[in-house]
């Protein structure tokens, strides 16, 4: 089984969400926990697991040959990232910091100047915690290819897989609908979205879930600090029954969850009175993928 526990809008709890539910799926069953916001990743924080590093991440990207280059520009025309500078009568100027790996340059150069090489753009750790193997890719500064390191995070995680035969795997995206939340949401089985009760939350809860509806993966609503603000509670619920989705649970707002973060123990750890929410959101999870 995959979830993915996402929500458009940052700073929902949507870290502190997929954590807790991989402690108390990792009682019963083993779990893989694949932290996915591969621009901040913090998942390991939260767990207080010692990360090791597990493999490098690398891009391809294009070498010339000057002495079979004939300085037409071919390839910098074909370049929709503008990472090729071409000068009538010189040779082209390579930005590979800029580069997203696509070889348009090197299929459309007509005299076979320009071949593969690579560039590192992030690296994936393990560890383990509480019972939760955690998978965590890191996208390295200055690099643009988030997508494509979190589509090797989920690709290592399945090789790992392969060893720990995890039962429950959980994957914990980036905020926002770009390409690192698609390349986490691909795949799944059900989507956890997590959200709050402020008007910027519910537009990008929508916006998410715009984006399950696309995959036609199964989702439900998880209102964490319900209640900040119990009238625009009502609202996303109301917002929810209106489109048949179901409210797998309310989180209330609490210290617990600050002390959390700041001694890097899980929530549920802390205060066990949070264990039974997380074991509620589970089961409903489980009666909505039947």
């Amino acid at each position: 089984m995959k979830i993915a526990i996402t929500g458009g809008k940052g700073g929902t709890g949507k870290s502190i969400v997929a954590t807790s539910l991989a402690v108390e799926f990792a009682e019963k069953n083993t779990t893989m926990l694949i932290d996915a916001d591969v621009e901040c990743p913090n998942d390991h924080l939260m767990l207080s697991v010692k990360i090791k590093k597990y493999i490098k991440v690398y891009q391809p990207i294009p070498k010339w040959d000057f002495h079979k280059c004939l300085k037409c520009g071919r390839c910098a025309s074909v370049c929709k990232q503008n990472a090729i500078v071409f000068v009538e009568g010189k040779y082209p100027a390579f930005v590979k910091d800029v580069c997203i790996g696509c070889k348009a340059c090197v299929v459309a150069c007509p005299y076979g100047a320009i071949s593969e090489t690579k560039k590192e753009i992030g690296t994936i750790y393990t560890g383990k915690n509480y019972g939760v193997d955690l998978i965590t890719g890191e996208l390295k500064l200055g690099e643009l290819a988030s997508g494509e390191v979190v589509a090797e995070v989920r690709k290592r995680a399945e090789e790992i897989n392969k060893k720990i035969k995890a039962k429950t795997i959980l994957i914990d995206s980036a905020a926002g609908i770009g390409c690192l939340v698609i390349a986490s949401l691909v795949g799944t089985d059900y989507i956890v979205a997590v959200t709050e009760p402020t008007p910027s939350a519910l537009h990008d809860l929508k916006r998410v879930l715009y984006l399950a509806d696309h995959f036609k993966i199964k989702h439900g609503i998880v209102i964490n600090k319900f209640d900040l603000e119990k009238s625009f509670c009502l609202k996303i619920e109301k917002f929810a029954k209106k489109s048949k989705i179901p409210i797998l649970g309310k989180i209330p707002y609490s210290k617990d969850f600050v002390d959390s973060m700041i001694k890097m123990i899980p929530v549920v750890v802390i205060n066990p009175i949070y264990k039974e929410i997380f074991k509620k959101i589970i089961s409903r999870v489980n009666e909505q993928r039947l």
